[in-house]
């Protein structure tokens, strides 16, 4: 370990050309990309399909619809990862680099929830029937505030009320679906897609149960809780957990340990349902839905990773620094590391990562990120860098890094 690592070289390598440096901004990442290309097929669709019936309108909303629920059912998300992650090492870096992306899917959920939307609103104009007139605004008005709310600004201010609607909303929206197609004597084919993306939404919820947690407290700022109720998760997968169902669900990174059952949770104050978790370790927490892929799977990919973290970032990097199935290093950013997570959980990470870069930011202040994991980039010979740690730090690394062709990758908080 390095407490207080050597200076790094400040010197970062140069941009890349222009029209690179435009494609790794932020506003052209991968998720927005994918949300245009689906806003772009509903343009071509409904450019070469004139005129539109009705029938048509419906259809096409339908298929929207489905396509935004569909993308986010877990068992769909962990395809992606497993299609994505299945490319061997010997491919291109630049493939595979755009493969890591895979994480970005959400942007199928965004273009698909805004088309069905305009969609279902063009339909609605065309109505004349009252009793399916009604039941189409009713609808298009709840789509209105499921859309607006879900927006970034709405979405990082009060992401406990976004979470609220969009559940409750969107139940009540397929409701509402599916009365309006049911109004409209539908055929086989619109009411088994409804079928199906009815039993999607469900299927988290059929998994539900309440099961036993241990928890301890190596400080107030971190509770470390350990599950043991017959399954052990893949590494780099994903538990959601509530106090509440009903209210609010919070995921955090599973760590399973080799070679034992069960895993663990590392829950970090960050918040008042984080808060209120520390200061009152609950014997019982409500599970639902599966497991599913977080963004540090993609490090399969490449044949060398460096991870970073900074605070309790840590928690979705230690599943893979202990599986050790892709050569990594470590550097990891946080105040007084042995006081705020103890002794044993530092410990571990220093067995499995002798070489770690660990910066007490306690006693060391914050660094610069950027230059830390270029430099442990550059030493390690490493492919890529995945960056787990809050949201304008991950955006500066990855950002950052892509600027100078170096693959990078991180959260986008699309959730």
């Amino acid at each position: 370990m390095t407490t207080s690592p050597a200076r790094p070289a400040t010197e970062l390598p140069p941009l890349t050309s222009a029209p690179r440096r435009l494609l790794k901004h932020p506003r052209l990442m991968h998720y927005n990309r994918l949300a245009a290309l689906v806003v772009l097929g509903n343009l071509v669709h409904a450019c070469t399909n004139r005129p539109l019936s009705d029938r048509s309108l419906g259809h096409a909303a339908l298929a929207n619809l489905a396509l935004a629920v569909l993308v986010r059912q877990q068992y769909v998300i962990n395809l992606f990862f497993r299609l994505a992650i299945s490319a061997p090492t010997h491919w291109p870096l630049r493939l595979r680099w755009t493969l890591g992306k895979v994480y970005h899917f959400g942007g199928l959920h965004v273009g698909g929830a805004l088309a069905g939307a305009v969609w279902f609103l063009a339909l609605t104009l065309r109505t004349t029937n009252g009793p399916l007139l009604a039941v189409g605004w009713t609808l298009v008005a709840l789509l209105a505030v499921i859309v607006g709310t879900a927006l970034p600004s709405f979405r990082s201010r009060h992401h406990d009320q976004f979470e609220r609607i969009h559940r409750f909303g969107g139940w009540s929206a397929l409701a509402l679906f599916w009365t309006h197609t049911l109004m409209s004597a539908p055929g086989p084919v619109p009411l088994s897609v409804l079928a199906l993306v009815t039993f999607s939404v469900a299927l988290p919820w059929l998994r539900l149960r309440k099961v036993d947690v241990r928890t301890e407290r190596p400080s107030p700022h971190v509770a470390l809780a350990r599950f043991d109720h017959g399954e052990t998760p893949f590494a780099g997968s994903s538990t959601a957990i509530s106090r509440s169902p009903l209210k609010e669900w919070h995921s955090f990174a599973n760590v399973p340990a080799p070679g034992e059952s069960g895993f663990r949770l590392t829950i970090s104050r960050a918040g008042d349902w984080t808060g209120s978790f520390i200061d009152d370790l609950p014997a019982r927490v409500w599970t639902k839905g599966i497991t599913t892929a977080g963004v540090a799977n993609i490090e399969v990919l490449f044949t060398k990773v460096v991870y970073v973290a900074t605070g309790s970032g840590i928690g979705p990097c230690l599943p893979h620094l202990l599986a050790a199935e892709v050569p990594s290093r470590l550097v990891w950013a946080t105040r007084d590391p042995r006081a705020t997570y103890g002794d044993a959980l530092v410990d571990e990470i220093l067995a499995v990562q002798p070489h770690a870069v660990i910066r007490d930011t306690s006693r060391d202040g914050k660094p610069d990120m950027v230059a830390l994991a270029y430099a442990a980039y550059r030493d390690f010979g490493a492919e890529a860098v995945i960056c787990i740690s809050n949201k304008k730090l991950t955006w500066q690394v990855v950002h950052g890094l892509e600027r100078r062709g170096i693959p990078a990758f991180g959260a986008i908080w699309d959730s």
